[in-house]
């Protein structure tokens, strides 16, 4: 199932990389799992650095008890940057680049760009550029300056609205590097200065305020979306794996380096 949101580009629908969830339970929180399933959480580690713990969600079976930390652990500035190259490195950016930029190209975004495969190039570049300088500045440097958590928090609760309100609040509210909820800064100042910068590499015709602003609210729109992904996409695994047929699980089983660059 291909799931689908906006870019901050507005008019361009972006794949959903699951690069990006970066997920991390809280304290003794537990997911809700549909149909009755049991489901606990482990941290797992991707460092040889205690800190750089960035998500865990593992299945277990019922009577399993739960390894998740006791006290909330927070990045460092050092894990918040590998954090910022995982994904960069991940080939679901690439692939979701890739496709965005043939979305524009086959519909005509940025004319000034041409046809073919120089414009489908260019169109490419600017797709990553705008990806890797939003990761960079809001993930690495905003997230350092301000003492902000960059990770997405799964919220525990059992009501699919209210994990859903959830979701998409989360570009209004972060957790602070000390634990507690706080207004995301981090959210706000990297998507408006993202939408500035990219003035100095799109078409001159789009470098107004009014398309910056309109990139601006893009990105935001985009974000609370990903959360929607961030918070209902292991449920939606979980219920693919459940119910799709023997043959089509035995072919993703084929691919565990997807499976692996899927995983922050």
């Amino acid at each position: 199932m291909t799931l689908i949101g906006y870019s901050a580009r507005a008019q361009v629908p972006t794949v959903a990389a699951f690069s990006e969830p970066v997920e991390v339970f809280e304290a003794g929180a537990t997911p809700a799992a549909p149909f009755g399933e049991t489901v606990t959480t482990r941290q797992t580690s991707f460092s040889t650095e205690p800190d750089c713990t960035y998500r865990v969600r593992e299945e277990q079976a019922p009577g399993d008890l739960p390894d998740a930390p006791s006290t909330y652990s927070p990045l460092s500035s050092h894990c918040k940057f590998e954090l910022f190259l995982r994904q960069t490195h991940s080939s679901y950016t690439l692939a979701s680049a890739a496709f965005e930029a043939s979305w524009a190209h086959a519909w005509g975004q940025w004319p000034e760009y041409g046809g073919g495969m120089q414009g489908w190039a260019k169109r490419l570049g600017t797709t990553f550029a705008d990806t890797e300088s939003r990761r960079f500045i809001q993930t690495f440097v905003l997230s350092s300056v301000f003492h902000q958590d960059p990770r997405y928090f799964p919220s525990g609760k059992k009501k699919l609205a209210a994990r859903a309100w959830y979701a998409v609040t989360r570009v209004l509210v972060t957790r602070g590097d000390d634990g507690s909820s706080e207004f995301n800064t981090s959210e706000f100042l990297g998507a408006l200065s993202t939408s500035a910068l990219q003035n100095t590499y799109y078409p001159r015709p789009y470098r107004t305020a009014v398309d910056t602003m309109n990139r601006f609210g893009g990105a935001l729109g985009s974000d609370a979306t990903t959360g929607l992904l961030h918070e209902f996409a292991p449920d939606l695994k979980r219920m693919f794996h459940k119910y799709a047929p023997q043959k089509i699980r035995k072919l993703g089983e084929r691919f565990p380096a997807l499976a692996e660059d899927s995983q922050p």
